[in-house]
């Protein structure tokens, strides 16, 4: 699962398969917690783990939800946790998949730019460029 800033003032949340394809997308205002993006698209993950990185560290929204439905999950922890705990570093090697996704995406400059007015034609857009990525 990850995060990446489109034009100034959205967030585009999206997980991606164990090849880096993308499975599904939401957008929050930029200013919201990347949590926002959890709580929307994790209920709905189909996969049985999760790579997401130290924001996605939160046992009520994330660990605790996933654990109670038998997905395993890697997530390194923030440095301000209370009870430190280990996280498998090989397996979180992988996540890379979902910044190379961001990349790809951000090579379509009316996306990487926010060129559309609406958040609704935006996402249309990010559905189009994610259809190439996935033919290609």
């Amino acid at each position: 699962m990850g995060r990446s800033k489109g034009g100034l003032s959205t967030k585009i949340h999206a997980l991606v398969d164990a090849l880096g394809n993308p499975l599904d997308f939401i957008l929050t205002p930029g200013q919201a917690h990347d949590l926002e993006g959890a709580d929307a698209l994790l209920p709905d993950m189909a996969a049985e783990a999760l790579l997401a990185d130290k924001a996605f560290d939160a046992d009520n929204r994330v660990i605790e939800p996933l654990l109670a439905r038998g997905k395993s999950f890697v997530i390194p922890p923030k440095s301000n946790r209370k009870l430190q705990r280990d996280f498998d570093r090989e397996a979180y090697k992988a996540r890379h998949l979902i910044e190379n996704f961001f990349c790809k995406l951000k090579e379509y400059r009316a996306i990487a730019t926010r060129y559309d007015k609406t958040a609704r034609t935006f996402l249309a857009a990010i559905h189009l460029a994610a259809a190439i990525i996935w033919l290609d």
